[in-house]
């Protein structure tokens, strides 16, 4: 099985043409799970097959988490899996992707950066406090797209100063608590010199990750909404930095386009031999 690895500001994929290798549905979510284990297979955030269009987009993005459970969409994924449809012969700069949430549109602005339109909030609660422990932090709420990912946005000021190991636990408990009835990515921020340094605990990977793609737009849609922050959002990530372009009509958030660099890390053939399918 031919494969391709790469990473967008930290976040990094697996990614399989399923069109030639036909790997059945049902398997996916096992092969998700063994190929990202880290240290006893290859290693990711997510595994990606690309599948053919069924809703006139250029491709299919099939995305699973690393514990097999089925995404609904990926920020950075979209904009690495951009880069591979364009360099595979998929698409052109311009690459229609059919995901979950519904299509998403990317372009490519040079050889390694991609922008990507995120799928649109489709819910936004910008005070939505929640109770951890006796203590209320004030929390907001986005779901991107239809059916809607989930993100709890949290400030946490002095957060450069904070290690993920003092935040795991309250990462661990905003991501399972009832408030979040599908669970939500818990994305940490503070302002940094005029930029926004954000940590994302993420659903699926049930830990941190460096950098989070969807959670970079969430944040940036509850601080647009809030009046605190302009049209475009500089993001400080632990891989790197990311932009988002903020649309606006009126007060309504209408889109959110996330720019930044992508990695072609490598490619090659499966061989993992306990990988049992």
């Amino acid at each position: 099985m031919h494969f391709v690895k790469m990473q967008g500001t930290g976040n990094d994929f697996i990614i399989i043409d399923n069109r030639s290798e036909g790997v059945p549905e049902s398997v996916l979510p096992t092969l998700a799970r063994r190929l990202c284990t880290r240290r006893l297979s290859i290693g990711a955030d997510a595994l990606m097959a690309v599948d053919f269009p069924r809703q006139g987009g250029d491709l299919q993005m099939r995305f699973y988490n690393a514990d097999g459970s089925e995404g609904e969409m990926c920020g950075n994924g979209a904009r690495c899996l951009a880069r591979f449809a364009l360099e595979s012969g998929l698409s052109g700069d311009r690459v229609c992707m059919e995901t979950m949430s519904g299509n998403v549109l990317a372009w490519r602005h040079s050889r390694r950066e991609y922008e990507v339109r995120l799928n649109p909030p489709t819910v936004l609660i910008p005070d939505y406090p929640v109770d951890v422990n006796g203590v209320t932090y004030d929390c907001a709420y986005v779901e991107l797209g239809s059916p809607g990912l989930p993100h709890a946005v949290v400030p946490m000021p002095g957060l450069a100063g904070k290690t993920q190991a003092e935040l795991r636990p309250l990462g661990m408990a905003l991501r399972h608590h009832p408030a979040f009835r599908k669970g939500a990515n818990v994305n940490f921020y503070d302002w940094e010199n005029g930029a926004v340094r954000l940590l994302t605990y993420e659903r699926g990977v049930e830990n941190f990750t460096l950098a989070c793609g969807t959670g970079s737009g969430s944040t940036s849609a509850v601080l647009a909404a809030k009046g605190l922050a302009s049209d475009t959002v500089h993001l400080i990530v632990p891989g790197g930095t990311l932009r988002v372009r903020v649309q606006r009509e009126g007060a309504a958030v209408t889109g959110l386009f996330l720019i930044g660099d992508t990695n072609w890390v490598a490619e090659g053939e499966v061989t993992d031999e306990d990988l049992s399918l």
